[in-house]
């Protein structure tokens, strides 16, 4: 027969409440009849029962982390792994736990109105979408990642147009001229590489459009455009096979090899350095390589990638600190937090190597 609270509070002389205080809220009894409760609960093997305990507390006791994509998707990019480091971090320290929460049936919406947790983490989710509506409508609090900084609600982000100004600064300091891009958010029916097998990238919050403007502002001081000769811009998802289709495409033969070719996303940067090595192309003697995001597995790489660095695991502990301090109803940040970015150069980039042109004699 199963024990219950009742059996623990008989044997222990105290009443259910205080067995329940014992394993919910030791702060409400004395530390001896908290050891003597927890004593006999371990004597007689029982175990709380998870359900009864979110009744009387009013909470379940986790976050949640809704996912833009299938959780096989989402974590075919590195860089999530550092979000999501930062935010088990951030729940240890409150003993919460935390749930992934993918699209139902390609829903966020539907995922949202199910989603059995106290509280939720959005990546890239704008207030003006359903799902957002939803979260509202439960009335538990939020934390947005990767949001604009202008919308006045909890988050944490990067400033995404300055950051890609400066890794494209450089890259056009370096002398390239003839660069491709390779964008985040590509969707199904206008990735001109992807073989239809994946899902879809859902960048809810315009950060890859942010990125492109900061490097059109890099452009446009050197009377450049996104039009101009020699320069490509190729829409991608933000996986590794992803960015061996594109660095496919762009070292085949008889493509007009760029001399540099910068990833908004570090998980493509290393797919491009694999479509390299299959076609012969050396970095960064023939083609110079950068990405964006600073994920550990580019310092590993040979030679070191160019990123810029943003660093995951930071932004998953500060939205996870920020949340579980809305949900215990102590003061929280209303507004966004900035974290900074930098530039980290390796070796995976250097000046267009000069072409000398033989000249017949005369």
């Amino acid at each position: 027969m199963r024990v219950t609270i009742k059996d623990i509070a008989e044997l222990a002389g105290v009443s259910k409440t205080t067995v329940s205080f014992a394993f919910n809220d030791p702060a409400r009894i004395s530390a001896d009849t908290r050891e003597k409760v927890l004593s006999i609960a371990r004597q007689q093997g029982y175990v709380p029962d998870p359900v009864a305990r979110t009744m009387s507390s009013k909470r379940i006791g986790t976050i949640g982390l809704l996912l833009p994509q299938s959780i096989p998707v989402a974590f075919g990019n590195r860089y999530l792994a550092q979000i999501l480091r930062g935010l088990g971090a951030a729940c240890e320290t409150e003993q919460y736990s935390l749930t992934l929460i993918p699209p139902i049936e390609g829903s966020l919406d539907s995922s949202v109105r199910v989603a059995p947790v106290d509280g939720l983490v959005t990546l890239g989710l704008l207030p003006s979408t359903n799902a957002a509506a939803t979260i509202r409508q439960r009335h538990i609090p939020f934390v947005a990642i990767d949001v604009p900084d202008d919308l006045g609600i909890p988050s944490v982000c990067i400033d995404d147009h300055r950051s890609a100004y400066n890794l494209m600064r450089y890259m056009l300091d370096l002398g390239h001229r003839r660069i491709a891009i390779l964008m985040l958010g590509a969707r199904e029916d206008q990735d001109p590489i992807a073989e239809g097998e994946d899902e879809p990238e859902m960048y809810f919050s315009g950060a890859g459009e942010r990125r492109m403007r900061g490097v059109e502002d890099a452009f446009s001081e050197e009377g450049l455009t996104t039009e101009s000769p020699g320069v490509q811009c190729i829409p991608t998802e933000s996986t590794f096979d992803a960015g061996i289709r594109a660095g496919r495409l762009l070292f085949g033969i008889g493509a007009q090899r760029p001399t540099a070719v910068v990833t908004m996303c570090d998980e493509v940067a290393l797919g491009v350095y694999q479509a390299a090595s299959e076609c012969g192309v050396r970095i960064p003697q023939d083609v110079s390589i950068a990405g964006f995001d600073g994920i550990p597995e580019g310092t590993l790489l040979t030679p070191p990638l160019t990123t810029i660095v943003q660093p995951g695991y930071e932004k998953g502990e500060h939205a996870g600190r920020m949340l579980l301090s809305a949900i215990h109803g102590k003061s929280s940040r209303s507004g966004p937090m900035v974290i900074e970015t930098r530039l980290r150069v390796g070796g995976s980039t250097a000046p267009p190597a000069v072409r000398m042109k033989t000249h017949s004699a005369v």
